[in-house]
């Protein structure tokens, strides 16, 4: 039978090599290919004034269309540009059938900086939902648009939004021994790519630290796999695993403080958790069968991770502090690499049939489990759910090329983001940022 990239790369990564063809430290382009029928219909009025290139009412429109959740007017088709409250004509966009209506304005705050001043409505009450402002300079409008479109999100849904996030991924670019590969961070809607890491051997698995500062990822460059974790604002990192055998598949805890992770130093891949304070190593499973890729529950109370161990891999849970493990997946002969909701109750994972291999959600709100297919194959991989659970970012080939798509958790909205002439791989949504 054959295993998908995903597994195959945490146990054997250098399989993963004559895949991974040129590509370019470029911007991700983002490209909606799917809509949603009962998306709400909202305006955002482009603002008066401006902060540089930036256009902020366009990003924060930009934003809600991805979401899904919500369908905005076309700029073309804003006729009035109201840029308070008291300016809103009702009735034109009664007419237009708009729910809600975003205006704003970008003022001068000195020593460089602007102050972004803005407003929800609704427009069948016309009613004030919002009215906020936020300073700061040129080269953050992104970050505030992004910020604004949160606040939105979360007043007309009552769901926080993660337009504010960040995404990790890996790059490869040139073939044979001339092959580099980056290790990347850039904005949710793949805007402002930033290199954390280069590196002329392979690097795979990134996971974000709660506190969003950091990443852990395995890495090659000494021959061996082996585990690192860097600090993106700084560069400093530290090397946590490189035992005898594998090391893979870091996955930070919720409270920051462990590490799971995959090491065969006893012959076979376990998974492990690492005290990252003292190091100290707690083995958790003990099976002839492969078990990897782990992750924690949101409590992290349960670590969910892949094994093969009844003859084909499917998702199994064990108590983070050691015991019996319980196989959670059952439908499909093939389910690997779980992602977990915010809440516990939505497990997103690859879903193999045959040599077709597309992402699917198994939700348990409503006590026994409903599966979803999210994504049309055919070898989709690696999910990782937005921190607000209202999306999944996961990787596809088409063709000789990696991209990756982020779908919303009901599967009616897809949106490519694609590595520009290239490869990308490996993808990691990041959890809410911190405000300084």
């Amino acid at each position: 039978m054959k295993r998908p990239l995903h597994l195959l790369a945490t146990l054997f990564a250098l399989l993963l090599l004559p895949l991974l063809a040129t590509a370019q430290e470029k911007g991700l382009e983002i490209d909606i290919v799917g809509g949603n029928a009962s998306a709400l219909p909202i305006v955002v009025v482009p603002f008066q004034g401006s902060a540089g290139e930036t256009d902020v009412a366009a990003v924060i429109r930009a934003d809600l269309a991805r979401s899904g959740q919500f369908r905005g007017l076309p700029e073309q088709d804003i006729i009035e540009r109201p840029s308070r409250g008291a300016e809103i004509n009702y009735p034109t966009w009664r007419l237009l059938k708009q729910d809600y209506i975003v205006v704003g304005r970008i003022l001068p705050a000195g020593d460089g900086n602007f102050r972004v001043e803005y407003e929800l409505f609704d427009v069948a009450k016309q009613e004030r939902l919002l009215g906020y402002a936020l300073t700061a300079r040129s080269n953050a409008m992104r970050d505030v648009a992004h910020q604004i479109a949160d606040a939105i999100y979360e007043k007309i849904l009552g769901v926080r939004g993660a337009f504010w996030t960040r995404i990790a991924y890996v790059t490869a670019t040139g073939t044979g021994n001339a092959s580099r590969y980056a290790l990347m961070v850039a904005d949710s809607d793949g805007y402002n790519p930033q290199v954390v890491v280069r590196s002329a051997e392979p690097m795979l698995s990134p996971s974000w630290s709660p506190d969003g500062r950091k990443l852990a990822y395995v890495s090659f460059e000494r021959g061996n796999s082996s585990i690192y974790i860097q600090d993106i604002a700084t560069g400093a990192r530290e090397l946590v695993a490189s035992y005898r055998g594998i090391n893979g598949a870091p996955s930070f805890s919720p409270d920051g403080n462990r590490l799971a992770l995959t090491l065969s130093r006893s012959g076979n891949p376990e998974i492990y958790v690492m005290n990252l304070g003292s190091k100290a190593l707690t083995q958790l499973t003990n099976h002839f069968g492969i078990d990897t890729e782990p992750t924690w529950s949101a409590n992290g109370s349960t670590i969910y991770f892949t094994s093969d161990r009844g003859g084909q891999p499917q998702i199994y849970s064990v108590a983070a502090s050691g015991g019996g493990a319980t196989r959670v997946t059952f439908q499909g002969r093939y389910n690997a690499s779980a992602t977990v909701s915010f809440d516990d109750k939505k497990i997103a994972v690859a879903q193999g049939a045959g040599n077709v291999y597309r992402i699917a959600l198994m939700d348990r709100s409503l006590g026994s489990p409903r599966w979803t297919t999210l994504s049309p194959g055919s070898l989709d991989e690696s999910p990782s759910f937005a921190p607000n659970a209202s999306m999944v970012l996961y990787a596809a080939r088409e063709g000789r090329r990696g991209v990756l798509y982020a779908v919303s958790a009901d599967g009616r909205v897809r949106q490519r983001l694609v590595l520009a002439d290239g490869d990308v791989r490996e993808p990691a949504w990041s959890p809410y940022r911190q405000k300084n």
